[in-house]
């Protein structure tokens, strides 16, 4: 069911009032998803429905992406900043410490509300912040040509290629490893949704600085790539567990930059077992981390 929720945030820079657009479905403990820069909460469909048979999902669109409003004018979209509204956010539906599982941008936040002990556990999807200097180059590259490229295509000329499976690998192979499976409605809205964002040059310039050096001890922790990840490539993720070190490193074979549509029974497999408890986890899974 999708809705928007209004609250008040404390932040470094202040009380800010910020307004979220979220979908919420399903019954079980809850857990919270969190999307890439330049997506929105539409990115998870594909598992959502899975997922709701054992969890109640969340799913929210950051601020400034999807139907989310940006943060007031000259506030940061930083780590810290949308790492309280996230944590007010919870706070405002009553989800006390949620699992979180994030892709990209949304896999760093939710390494950050699992250090900052917001989170019962963590699945983090080819997170952002265990990159090089040039790696990092690299993927900011690669997103400002797709913006540059989402913003330059007209509606008719993006709907047009969206119904054919080479159209759908024109726009979104950067992303996906099998963009044909992807449906031209939604190739359509994410193509609109990256054009559209509000907040992508903000939390772009934010992310310059980042890199992610902290462990995160006492909640169970997953770190999961996709071995055909073209953003951020998969060598990143034995940094993360060199970071993470009690971390478990899941490889999803076949699978991009956001895996949830190149293998949904895959994906949504790891996040409800990252979700369970870490002994309960390491019995039931036998995942790959080879080639990483």
């Amino acid at each position: 069911m999708s809705a928007t929720l209004s609250f008040t945030a404390p932040t470094e820079h202040g009380p800010q009032d910020v307004t979220l657009a979220y979908a919420r479905v399903g019954t079980g403990e809850p857990l919270l998803l969190l999307h890439g820069i330049g997506h929105h909460r539409q990115a998870w469909d594909p598992v959502v429905d899975i997922l709701a048979t054992e969890r109640e999902v969340i799913a929210v669109d950051l601020p400034g992406f999807g139907e989310s409003a940006p943060l007031a004018s000259g506030l940061p979209h930083d780590l810290p900043t949308t790492g309280a509204v996230l944590a007010a956010f919870c706070a405002g539906l009553d989800l006390d410490r949620p699992h979180v599982a994030g892709n990209s941008l949304g896999g760093l936040l939710a390494l950050e509300l699992g250090r900052t002990r917001l989170a019962r556990s963590v699945t983090a999807l080819s997170p952002a912040g265990f990159w090089t200097r040039a790696e990092r180059r690299w993927a900011f590259g690669v997103l400002q040509g797709m913006r540059r490229t989402a913003r330059s295509l007209p509606l008719p000329l993006v709907e047009r290629l969206s119904r054919t499976a080479l159209g759908r690998t024109a726009l979104t192979s950067t992303i996906y490893a099998r963009p044909g499976r992807r449906s031209p409605g939604a190739v359509v809205a994410e193509t609109l949704a990256l054009a559209h964002a509000e907040g992508f040059a903000q939390t772009l310039r934010a992310g310059r600085s980042v890199l992610f050096t902290h462990d995160v001890p006492g909640i169970p922790v997953t770190v999961a790539w996709g071995s055909r990840d073209r953003l951020l490539l998969p060598r990143q993720g034995v940094r993360a567990k060199r970071v993470v070190p009690e971390a478990r490193l899941v490889r999803l074979p076949g699978c991009g930059h956001v895996p949830m549509n190149d293998d949904p029974a895959l994906v949504a497999r790891v996040l409800l077992d990252g979700s369970r408890p870490q002994e309960a986890s390491a019995a039931s899974t036998s995942f790959s981390t080879v080639g990483l």
